[in-house]
């Protein structure tokens, strides 16, 4: 995976302006520097792995809210992220034709890419959660853990709660009532 560096610094007004890119490679604006992501096989898997997890548990009962793809998060003039999953509770999910940029989701999921990790907890974590993100999901297929950070209450201004789970632990959410996921399911022997 190649990131590409951009001379000049761009805004997220002039980064939404550019056309769609036909090469379906994934971009980010992070601090006004576009950051490419070629994702591979396996960040793909993982990626799926998630995304059918949330869908099937928001689709099992009416009032779950909706799991979605990547698409373009504003964030501010220097940041449009577009996470690799993300949940929207009910009623906060942008109508189906609504340009981007998309408002700040319930949940974002970041799947460690080796471009991009040190977005992912540095930078990304860091602006996600200055714009309140209430739940922030970083799968670090590296080491085969998740790494979970939370708001523990709307109130609260930052991630005060953070979680290490690894492959023999399950993960809730307070924002998903009974979801659960056995790790060793999103982390399964390679093959």
């Amino acid at each position: 995976m190649a990131m590409v560096p951009v001379a000049e610094r761009m805004t997220a007004q002039e980064y939404l302006a550019q056309p769609v890119r036909e090469d379906r490679r994934r971009v980010n604006l992070v601090e006004g520097e576009v950051i490419v992501n070629e994702p591979r096989w396996f960040h793909e898997r993982h990626q799926e792995n998630i995304l059918f997890a949330l869908s099937a548990w928001s689709r099992a009962r009416p009032g779950r809210g909706r799991a979605a793809l990547p698409l373009d998060i504003g964030l501010d003039e220097r940041n449009v992220f577009a996470p690799d999953v993300i949940w929207y509770a009910e009623g906060r999910s942008p109508a189906l034709h609504d340009d981007p940029p998309y408002p700040v989701p319930d949940i974002a999921v970041e799947v460690r890419s080796p471009s991009t990790w040190r977005y992912d907890i540095g930078a990304k974590k860091a602006a996600y959660e200055r714009h309140g993100l209430p739940e922030l999901w970083l799968i670090d297929t590296a080491a085969d853990e998740l790494l979970v950070f939370r708001r523990s209450g709307p109130a609260i201004s930052t991630f005060d709660v953070s979680l290490e789970l690894e492959r023999e632990d399950t993960l809730t959410s307070p924002l998903l009532p009974g979801f659960a996921l056995a790790l060793a399911e999103l982390f399964p022997p390679a093959g």
